[in-house]
Formats: C-alpha cells, sequence, structure tokens
C-alpha cells in the first residue's frame, strides 16, 4: 500500500508540475504574441537600403511566427506576393536608396526566381539601385542577380556557368531486390511519374519532354545573363559549353561579374551609394519586415481581389500540412471567396505537381461554382502541372510564367504486391476467406488477377478521359488537339501558351490585373487567402495529432534535414496512394 500511495503521489506530483509548466509556456506564447503585436503596431521599421536573401525559401504565402520575441527571427516571413508588393512600394518609397541581394544556393524553383527577377527589374526602373553579392553564386542565384546594376562575388568563392541536368532516381532494381511487384497502370505516353518504379533510365519520351523543358529554361537563363553581361546568348551558351567559368577571377574577366569583393567592401560601396559618404555606417531593413509593415499599412477601397493561393501536393480531406492543397480546406476558402460581396474577382495562385485525382475534382467543382458568380483567373509559379492544371483548366484566363512547368495532362495508379518480400524475406504467408470475388480488393498480399487489373486500367482510362474533357470544355480546346497536347507531357509556359493551355506570359501581378479588368474595377484593395501560415497553429495541429516528441522531432527534421524528410514524404504517399487514381508528378524534377 505504501508503494501504491508513493506511486500515486508521484504521478500527481508529475502531472501538477508538467500542468504549470505547460500554463508557463502558454503565458509565454501570449505575453511574446502581445509584445510582437505592440511592437508592430508603435514601431516603424527604419533603414535606407532594403536587403533580400534568396538562400531562404520564398513560398508563395506570408509565415507568421509568434515565437519570433524569443530569437532573432523574423515575426513575419514574406511570401512572394508579398515581396512583388513591398518592391513595387520600394520604389516610390523616399526613404528606400536600393536593394542589397544576397547570392548563394537557393531552394527555390525557376519560376520563383523569374517572378522575384522581374520585380527587381521593375524597382530599377525608379532609378534606385540593386547591388548583389555572394560567395557561393549558383546558377539560380546569377539568374536573379543580373536584374542588378552590378554583381560582385568573394575573391576566393564560386560561381557557376555551367549549363544545366536534371536527374532522376530510379528504384526498378531496389524493388526487384527486395522482391516487392509494382503493378502500375497509367493514361498518356509521356506520363513519366511511374517510371521510377517501372524501368531503370528514361524513356525516350520522358527524355524529349525533359529536355525540351530544361532547353527552354536554359533559353531563358542565357538571355537574361546576356543581357547583364553585355554579349550575345550564344556567346554566354559558348562560355559554358567550354567551361571557361572555373574561378572567380574568370567571371570578372568576362564581365559576368562586376568584380571579386569581401562583404564588407560591397557593404561600404552600397553605404556610399545611400549618399551617406565612406565610412557611414549601413542601415539595412529586411524584406521580410518591410514587406510586413506594407501588408500591415494597405488601405484601398471595400471592393477586393482576392489571391488565393495554393501551393503543395494535392490530397484528400483536410490540411494537415503547411504546405498542401488539401480538397475540403481548400474548398471551404473558395466558398467564402464565392459567397463574399466585397471580393470582386479571385487569382488562384498555383504551385503544385499534383497529387489526388478525386480531391482535384473536389477542388474544380468549386472553383466552378465561384466562377458563376465572379471572374477566376490563374496564376501558374513553379509547377502547375497535372492535378495543379487540372483545377486550373476552366478559368477565364491562364498566365503562366517563361519557366514554369505545366500541362502533364495524363493519369496513373499503382500497387505493390509485397507477397514474395514477406514470404521469402520475412517468412509470412497470407491465406483469406472471402464472398466475393472482389471482397479484398484492393491488396498487397497477392498479385491481381487479369479481372482486377483490366478494372483498375479501366478506371485510369476514364478519368483520363474526363481529365481531357474538362481541358476540351475550359479551354475551349477541339479534342483531337488536347489529346494531342495531352498524353502526360509536360510543357513551359512559353510552350503553353503557343499550344493553347496557357493564354498568356506574366506573373502574379499581371494576373491581378486581369482580373480586375474582367471583374471592370479600377480601384481595389488585393487581399491573400488563406491567412498566412501561423508556427503557432502549425505546433498545435502536430501536438495534436500525436505526441509531444513525435512533433518535436517531425518540426527539428522539417528543419534540419529538409532533403532527407521531402524524399521520406515522397515515398509514404506511395503507400497513401495503393489503387487510387493519382493526377501527379510524384518525383518533382530538380534542374541544377
Amino acid at each position: 500500500m505504501k508503494e501504491f500511495f508513493r506511486s500515486f503521489f508521484a504521478s500527481l506530483l508529475a502531472i501538477v508540475v508538467s500542468g504549470v509548466v505547460f500554463v508557463f509556456l502558454i503565458v509565454a506564447m501570449v505575453a511574446a504574441v502581445a509584445k510582437s503585436v505592440t511592437e508592430k503596431e508603435n514601431k516603424t521599421v527604419t533603414g535606407d537600403v532594403l536587403v533580400i536573401d534568396i538562400t531562404k525559401k520564398i513560398h508563395e504565402q506570408g509565415e507568421t511566427n509568434p515565437f519570433a520575441a524569443f530569437s532573432e527571427s523574423a515575426a513575419y516571413r514574406a511570401g512572394l506576393y508579398d515581396i512583388i508588393k513591398a518592391l513595387a512600394e520600394a520604389k516610390f518609397d523616399d526613404g528606400i536608396k536600393g536593394v542589397y541581394l544576397k547570392l548563394g544556393p537557393s531552394p527555390n524553383g525557376w519560376a520563383t526566381l523569374q517572378e522575384l527577377r522581374e520585380a527587381l527589374v521593375d524597382f530599377r526602373k525608379s532609378g534606385k539601385f540593386v547591388y548583389s553579392y555572394g560567395e557561393n553564386i549558383t546558377q539560380g542565384a546569377y539568374y536573379v542577380a543580373t536584374a542588378s546594376d552590378s554583381i560582385f562575388v568573394n575573391p576566393a568563392g564560386s560561381i557557376e556557368l555551367k549549363g544545366m541536368a536534371t536527374t532522376l532516381a530510379f528504384f526498378k532494381g531496389t524493388l526487384d531486390k527486395l522482391e516487392i511487384e509494382p503493378e502500375i497502370f497509367y493514361a498518356g505516353r509521356f506520363k513519366s511519374a511511374t517510371e521510377p518504379f517501372r524501368a531503370d533510365k528514361m524513356s525516350e519520351p520522358n527524355r524529349i519532354q525533359v529536355k525540351a523543358f530544361q532547353d527552354g529554361m536554359w533559353q531563358e537563363f542565357l538571355k537574361a545573363a546576356a543581357e547583364y553581361m553585355h554579349m550575345s546568348a550564344d556567346s554566354v551558351n559558348q562560355l559554358a559549353q567550354n567551361g571557361t567559368i572555373q574561378f572567380p577571377a574568370d567571371a570578372a574577366k568576362v564581365g559576368m561579374v562586376a568584380g571579386t569583393r569581401y562583404r564588407d567592401e560591397i557593404e561600404q560601396l552600397v553605404g556610399r551609394k545611400t549618399g551617406k559618404g565612406t565610412g557611414a555606417a549601413l542601415e539595412t531593413v529586411s524584406i521580410n519586415d518591410y514587406a510586413d509593415q506594407v501588408r500591415s499599412s494597405a488601405a484601398g477601397t471595400q471592393e477586393r481581389i482576392a489571391v488565393l493561393c495554393a501551393e503543395g501536393d494535392i490530397v484528400d480531406g483536410e490540411q494537415t500540412d503547411s504546405w498542401q492543397i488539401a480538397s475540403v480546406t481548400l474548398s471551404e476558402e473558395i466558398k467564402k471567396l464565392r459567397k463574399s460581396d466585397k471580393v470582386k474577382a479571385v487569382v488562384l495562385r498555383v504551385n503544385s505537381p499534383g497529387g489526388s485525382a478525386l480531391a482535384s475534382e473536389v477542388i474544380l467543382r468549386e472553383l466552378m461554382l465561384l466562377q458563376q458568380k465572379k471572374p477566376l483567373v490563374v496564376s501558374m509559379g513553379n509547377y502547375a502541372a497535372s492535378g495543379g492544371y487540372y483545377i486550373s483548366s476552366h478559368a477565364d484566363s491562364i498566365f503562366a510564367l517563361p519557366n514554369t512547368i505545366t500541362g502533364s495532362i495524363g493519369v496513373f495508379g499503382m500497387m505493390f504486391n509485397i507477397d514474395k518480400l514477406m514470404k521469402n524475406k520475412l517468412g509470412v504467408t497470407f491465406d483469406e476467406v472471402k464472398n466475393a470475388p472482389y471482397a479484398d480488393f484492393p491488396t498487397n498480399t497477392r498479385p491481381l488477377t487479369p479481372a482486377e487489373a483490366a478494372l483498375m486500367q479501366r478506371s485510369i482510362d476514364t478519368i483520363y478521359g474526363q481529365f481531357k474533357q474538362h481541358v476540351v470544355n475550359g479551354r475551349k480546346l477541339e479534342a483531337a488537339i488536347v489529346d494531342s497536347i495531352a498524353q502526360g507531357r509536360v510543357w513551359t509556359g512559353v510552350d503553353a501558351v503557343k499550344n493553347g493551355l496557357a493564354d498568356r506570359l506574366g506573373g502574379l501581378e499581371d494576373a491581378i490585373v486581369s482580373a480586375a479588368t474582367l471583374a471592370k474595377v479600377k480601384s481595389y484593395k488585393v487581399v491573400t487567402y488563406p491567412e498566412p501560415v501561423d508556427k503557432l497553429s502549425n505546433l498545435m495541429k502536430r501536438l495534436d495529432e500525436g505526441s509531444q516528441s513525435k512533433a518535436a522531432i517531425k518540426a527539428a527534421l522539417a528543419e534540419e534535414a529538409a532533403p532527407m524528410v521531402e524524399w521520406y514524404n515522397k515515398l509514404k504517399a506511395l503507400k497513401d496512394m495503393n489503387g487510387r487514381a493519382m493526377m501527379a508528378m510524384p518525383f518533382v524534377l530538380t534542374v541544377n
């Protein structure tokens, strides 16, 4: 009995202490948020040079951070539209003299980099300066920096001009070793999403399409580099073909950079450009803080143009991750916009390689209902492919960036038979009793029967036909034309405009102007939906999904091992798509 009471009171004490600690954390969080809000209300950002660090991930939406009071982190991480809007505001802000661009390896897609570059080009039209500096300047970083007055690199650093390569991983050999038999069904001869599991190298159709969009991106890069270097695109290409640029001095010699300098020298140079003279301290303001101030002080009429951000994989149900397009969650946002009398038009910003066919259909239905009441314009980001194109197909107008990857009009389904793996590797066998032929379908414990395989292929073909019909109706194209440009093939934004999958080349601001024109409104305020992603809410979601330790591990991995986590999430998604029709590019292509 003594041991019982000892254990009981020890457990009780632990519960009380945990409760006190939890309450303390909540109070601290509330205090931090209150402090952050108060400071935000009373404080105007100062500094005359905007700093943009392209080594940081730029999402479509902004992200609030109530924990910023405990660290040096920004209270608000600007989204892509925030940055574009901030640069447009800074053009006419007498307090901002120029932009200082920090270069380095960038995690951002080529279309995001293109949109940022165009915003910087527009900013320079004001007569204000843009200077760029980096110690390790990759091709993506250099592409953005070509919008600058001058680019500088550390004398002992590195800079790339080497051409582009696209590398895909193939898992057929792994599956063979494990004795896992993939059962794959697809529609569209270019639909390469399943190739990593049924082949050990690219098919010829896939090689053709990869080369096509890679060449398109390379031409955009050459055009930008040639403009900065004051030479022809062919001459720049020859430098890459010859491997001329090996060291910073090589880049300086051919005019790829204005010179080799150290960081402190560049900061002094930027300081002098502000008119404060040599030795004056450089007063900077981060693009995050400036964008947050612009966002908070934005004024406008009651009439609004809404930018609805759809970023990430398309999934069924409610959203469980920050950067995810969940059918239930996004549909609720679309309904709000449809019912709002203040919102006169909607711009759907799509940055997605696709996902669930069912979720894509649910979202498209809600968008079509919205379209009955107000104009709908699509702005495509890095990807608007497969399911990402599906939800875009009925828009009144579609804008794509030259570096956008879109199309991929095709469908696939996969199942993995693990019968041999379990039996030969682990000694596990399966048996069953069923009262109808399809009672255990779909299953991964035995091969599919011919009848089941035929059922799967019919399902894929049916949904593929539905996909093409949406494109026929939405884009007002002939069925034969859609069939010829479908087949699962991906296209660049330039090609999409040529073949009718998109209407015009342009960025998010172009789409907003188009939406306002269609809605016949001249004075309006741009609002983004959903609300900016909140880190505290995300933490609470994670805690709700499982244990605190599990949530902490997931959060830490997401921060510190992002590439590994991305691969893990893609492989985990394969399990979730077992036997279901998918409109996706499960392994997103990375062009280096």
